[in-house]
């Protein structure tokens, strides 16, 4: 890993930083200039769950909001951007009133959740069309795990735009890890990573099929719905962040200037223990948490977006694009302000225990590319075919596991996401993985084989996995998944 230290990153220019964070847009006025606390402006809505139920309305609308001190027309949940923060606890139940009033058909996935495959749950194959009303309802079991959760649309051929719009929200379970010791006292801050793409008017720009191609990143990054936040360390000198990556398609490679994060859970799972790190890489769809000592000297140190090239298909990468993180200029994301003064808690030494998965029953073999089809032209394929909604892809038995091969054979890197079961990497190139962690995403990159092992416990259903690069996925890279009982 990369040691960041301060003098680095004043050498590279605080003016050409602001530019990379969020192009020009945001800077024709200079009322966007200055960033905002993030607990003054911007609040997120939350809602919390009360004796054993969370119940809310949701509506997805185009709605006019302030992004980063200018106006502009996005798409909504209940007007917010990002949505609002939904709270609740193992064993609650969730109760969610929603309307579709935007101009598509939509729908929402419940990222992350062990929650039901069918019904009015976790159900991608629910399409609401609009000025249509649906009530999803669905219980968190007892034992779910406590982590950081996400909500956003799902209807394949749409998935990508309506989240490049705008639609997404953090849904936290609150349980075990929230009382240790150590993370009950520290502050806690919810940074919601999302980029738009707008024309000069500030309603959304359409994207170009090449764009798709490679998978969208628009040139205005905000966090929460700002330009580059300011976080005060206040509380005891230890801050616990969650963070979501929000964006259809661009990469994160996160690293706090001259600090070291110590991540505590990945994709809303907790790790056996913290685990030091100067920098991590946060794909499409993925969450972490990370705790930030006030172990510094007083100051401002800033929370940036490094390097990272995805690949790219022929003359579609790099400055051709001209949206992509892979110049060699960091973005700023945010900054977190603290005092030495300020007396930093200790850090916990365990957190929750991880047990290894037992030997599969079923090994299967899944290869990622891209390229033409009869049937549709250019796509993105997994074993050689696009996504068939009339298909069953995969078949797998309720209460076995699997391990699944993933082979990237193109020139792209592809997170991979499953829908309603976590799993284990076990290896990468048949070189045993050292982190016994679990996760519902998992980055492969191209040329590498990544093996997992998933069980499938407690819900049958039709489900699917895919690229979690939107575009790749809505132009094929998805499978039908059904789990037998």
């Amino acid at each position: 890993m990369v040691k960041l230290n301060r003098r680095q990153f004043i050498a590279l220019g605080t003016a050409s930083m602001g530019t990379a964070l969020v192009g020009n847009w945001l800077y024709q006025e200079k009322k966007s200039s200055q960033p905002k606390p993030l607990s003054s402006a911007n609040l997120t809505p939350v809602y919390q769950s009360s004796n054993g139920l969370l119940e809310l309305d949701l509506e997805a609308r185009e709605s006019l909001v302030n992004l980063g001190g200018q106006q502009a027309s996005l798409l909504t949940y209940n007007g917010q951007i990002p949505a609002p923060r939904l709270e609740a606890k193992p064993g609650d139940t969730v109760r969610i009133h929603f309307t579709n009033n935007l101009e598509q058909p939509t729908n929402i996935h419940y990222h992350g959740l062990h929650i039901p495959l069918v019904g009015n749950a976790d159900n991608v194959f629910l399409k609401i069309e609009p000025g249509k009303q649906l009530t999803y309802e669905f219980q968190i079991a007892s034992n779910h795990p406590s982590g950081t959760f996400w909500y956003h649309p799902h209807l394949h051929g749409l998935v990508a735009e309506q989240l490049f719009g705008g639609l997404a929200g953090m849904f936290i379970v609150r349980g075990e890890l929230d009382e240790i010791p150590e993370l009950k006292a520290a502050q806690e801050e919810f940074l919601v990573l999302q980029d738009f793409s707008l024309d000069n008017r500030g309603k959304r720009a359409d994207s170009a099929h090449m764009s798709l191609m490679m998978g969208r990143e628009g040139d205005i990054i905000a966090v929460n719905g700002q330009a580059n936040p300011s976080i005060n360390l206040l509380k005891g000198g230890l801050l616990r962040l969650r963070i979501l990556n929000a964006s259809p398609s661009r990469f994160y490679r996160l690293a706090l200037e001259d600090s070291a994060f110590y991540q505590i859970a990945t994709d809303g799972n907790s790790f056996s223990e913290p685990i030091e790190v100067n920098e991590l890489l946060l794909t499409p769809g993925q969450r972490t948490d990370v705790l930030v000592k006030a172990s510094q000297e007083s100051g401002q140190y800033r929370l940036l977006n490094l390097p990272y090239d995805r690949g790219s298909i022929g003359m579609m990468g790099g400055g051709m694009m001209g949206r992509r993180n892979n110049s060699d200029t960091p973005i700023v994301l945010a900054k977190i302000n603290y005092k030495s003064t300020v007396e930093s808690l200790t850090l916990p030494t365990k957190l929750a225990p991880i047990e290894p998965l037992p030997e599969p029953q079923t090994v299967r073999r899944f290869e990622l590319n891209h390229g033409m089809n009869p049937a549709v032209g250019m796509a993105f394929l997994i074993n050689g075919e696009p996504y068939d909604r009339d298909r069953l892809h995969t078949q797998v038995q309720l209460n076995t596991i699997e391990d699944w091969e993933l082979i990237n054979i193109g020139v792209m890197d592809h997170p991979f996401h499953i829908h309603g079961n976590a799993f284990q990497v076990i290896s990468r190139n048949g070189i045993p993985e050292l982190l016994l962690a679990w996760r519902d995403t998992v980055l492969v990159k191209r040329g590498e084989r990544v093996r997992i092992r998933m069980p499938f416990r407690d819900f049958a259903g039709k489900t699917v996995y895919h690229c979690h690069v939107l575009d790749h996925e809505d132009l094929g890279m998805m499978g039908n998944l059904m789990i037998s009982a």
